[in-house]
């Protein structure tokens, strides 16, 4: 577990030395707006979550050898980051982008499936927070990393971009030489059910439905920063702001695990999305970079207390023989999610503006975590 999350500690560190500045390098070199970036992160999200259940899906008829995938996707995806860099137009940005998510799609579902093999019942939320606590402090030290960079080097984006090599490099030694897995089950194709959506357990599909919903009206986070460019928020200040979005993600993922363990899934989930759709409706009408710096910051408790608890359920309600297909479907349903909410979403801020993208965000969200509410009954984990 603690190797895992190192890993995804230097991962994104070198992540958002680069995400964060691509909607700048789209505004202000590439003369693309909104809609571009809707597409871009809607696109190759998508290219990635659907690569997600093929990857998990093999994870377990390779009797649950998740380690390879793992390594593989780490490493594609630190190739292909830093070449953004070189980009001259934002058709290239997509496809570094989707090449970046290709290896995510790869990892992902394998990785959420080791963890969830190593830990015990009873410590998944903590689990997982846990590791999404070293994710985000990643995201923080990245964006940081960056802002001194730009502050007192260079504003030259292709060269901070280029920067982000490095710990990548580390992230993808470490988890090739520190990361171990159980001996292979060897589990036989033949003794899974086959890959079909009516094959899963009623009770994950009905999760897994909700959480599609929600999903379908997530903004992109980079909108934000998109939103603070519009503002007047200069490139450090902008990096400032993703780091401290970051830095609630990690404060209080690890806590909210605990909490999720303690009390079930169940409160976490439905109160984060609650706070998530808050917080977009509270952005919809932010006008001065105080509001804005505000918004963001109440938006990293939404990510802080549902994310550990969301991926906890799933492995509650998977078998465990299944886990890598189940942490598949998981992925790839937000991610068929993705497109629609990042070009639709991007167009209606294109057409209408800012407000009615966000308050549409902000609607879909509400009716997602009523929909949990009613829908996705209690078990003994959820509360």
């Amino acid at each position: 577990m603690i190797v895992l999350g190192v890993v995804s500690l230097f991962n994104d560190l070198a992540s958002e030395m680069v995400v964060p500045l691509i909607p700048l390098l789209l505004a202000t070199v590439l003369a693309a707006g909104p809609a571009a970036l809707g597409l871009i992160e809607g696109t190759a999200d998508t290219v990635s979550n659907l690569l997600k259940l093929w990857s998990g899906r093999r994870s377990d008829l390779e009797g649950q050898r998740r380690k390879p995938f793992v390594v593989f996707g780490y490493a594609l995806s630190n190739v292909a980051r830093p070449l953004v860099a070189i980009s001259g137009s934002w058709v290239t940005v997509l496809a570094i982008r989707v090449t970046d998510r290709v290896g995510k799609g790869l990892r992902s579902a394998p990785r959420d499936a080791l963890l969830a093999d190593a830990i015990q019942d009873g410590a998944a939320g903590r689990a997982y927070g846990f590791t999404r606590a070293l994710d985000h402090a990643g995201a923080v030290l990245g964006a940081l990393a960056a802002a001194a960079v730009v502050h007192f080097g260079t504003e030259r984006l292709d060269v901070v971009i280029a920067a982000s090599a490095i710990p990548g490099t580390l992230a993808v030694f470490l988890v090739g030489l520190g990361v171990r897995e159980s001996a292979p089950r060897g589990l036989r194709s033949e003794n899974l059910p086959p890959l079909r959506w009516s094959a899963l357990r009623s009770p994950i599909r009905r999760y897994l439905v909700v959480l599609g919903l929600f999903a379908l009206g997530r903004i992109p986070e980079t909108f934000l920063l998109l939103r603070g460019h519009e503002i007047g928020l200069g490139v450090v200040e902008l990096l400032l702001l993703w780091a401290a979005l970051h830095a609630a993600k990690a404060a209080l993922s690890e806590y909210a695990g605990r909490l999720a363990d303690r009390h079930g899934r169940r409160p976490l989930i439905v109160g984060g999305w609650t706070v998530y759709a808050v917080a977009i409706g509270a952005l919809a009408f932010a006008e001065t970079r105080e509001a804005l710096w505000i918004g963001a910051l109440v938006l990293g408790v939404y990510f802080g207390a549902s994310e550990g608890a969301e991926r906890a359920l799933v492995r509650d309600l998977a078998d465990a023989t299944e886990r890598g297909t189940a942490f598949g479907w998981y992925h790839m349903l937000i991610g068929l999610a993705a497109i629609p909410a990042g070009v639709t979403l991007g167009g209606v801020w294109t057409l209408y503006g800012v407000t009615p993208a966000f308050l549409v965000s902000a609607a879909l969200a509400a009716v997602a975590a009523a929909g949990f509410w009613r829908f996705v009954r209690p078990c003994p984990s959820m509360g």
